[in-house]
């Protein structure tokens, strides 16, 4: 299933496989589509055989220009870009006038992110999310693969959404570990992935929640191949993604490796 067509496609695209996966399914549905790749975030696979543009992520009004010169009607934010230190951005004249509006509300990526949407309806273009381009990816609430949460873990996933969720009020994640009741890590910068390379987080849950109240077309919690490998490497016994509010990447791969090690993964 994918979304409905509706003008081309622009894909303002960070890392992972999200961006690729959006365009295909848009693609697949009849849609033309050009993707603005984020320089030092987005990947070259991602693009191949796709029109697009390369920029950095403060080139404003390059941006603006390449969407318009591709005739783009909607876009979307798809694949993860964490902000910068403001002296590797190098921005462009529209850039600065666009970062000194954006300084004076500066929180977290998402919040970040929403206004950067915001800035680009407010040139005519219109904001849409990832799942609703490619609304299958969208976790429900039920068991993927074979393994199942026992009472222990089932126990250990309600604290961890709670966690999370709280987490994510303070904008600072969206990805806690629980072991035995207790929280034992927090996403921070590092994402996900530096969240499982922690040492002693064997037989912990990992839980990921979206943000109370955030946008949806941005930074939806996400999971997939990458993340049940990490998990496995470190340990970890399981992963619960709060359902409705969280993206399952790459999913039968994604099942299929849970499978193989021996984790479970819910939508909670």
């Amino acid at each position: 299933m994918t979304g409905r067509v509706s003008g081309k496609l622009g894909i303002l695209a960070g890392g992972g496989t999200l961006p690729r996966a959006v365009a295909d399914a848009a693609a697949s549905s009849g849609r033309q589509v050009h993707i603005v790749a984020f320089e030092g975030f987005c990947e070259p696979a991602t693009v191949a055989g796709y029109a697009h543009d390369w920029i950095g992520l403060a080139k404003v009004g390059r941006l603006f220009a390449a969407l318009r010169a591709a005739a783009c009607v909607e876009i979307v934010l798809a694949g993860p870009v964490r902000r910068p230190g403001l002296a590797q951005l190098r921005p462009d004249w529209t850039g600065v006038s666009t970062l000194l509006r954006l300084l004076r509300v500066w929180g977290g990526d998402a919040s970040l992110l929403s206004r950067v949407l915001a800035l680009l309806e407010a040139q005519g273009f219109r904001a849409v999310g990832a799942h609703e381009i490619l609304p299958d990816l969208l976790v429900a609430a039920k068991t993927y693969g074979a393994s199942k949460p026992d009472e222990a873990a089932r126990a250990d996933i309600a604290v961890g959404l709670q966690a999370a969720r709280a987490l994510g009020a303070r904008q600072r994640g969206q990805a806690v570990l629980v072991r035995g009741g207790a929280v034992i890590g927090e996403e921070t910068r590092g994402g996900t992935s530096a969240l499982l390379r922690q040492p002693g987080i064997a037989g912990a849950v990992l839980v990921k929640a979206a943000m109370p109240g955030q946008d949806r077309r941005v930074d939806l919690p996400t999971a997939g191949l990458a993340t049940v490998e990490a998990a496995a490497a470190a340990g970890v016994i399981g992963i619960a993604l709060e359902a409705g509010n969280a993206l399952l990447l790459d999913r039968d791969a994604a099942v299929a490796a849970a499978d193989r090690y021996g984790l479970f993964m819910v939508g909670a």
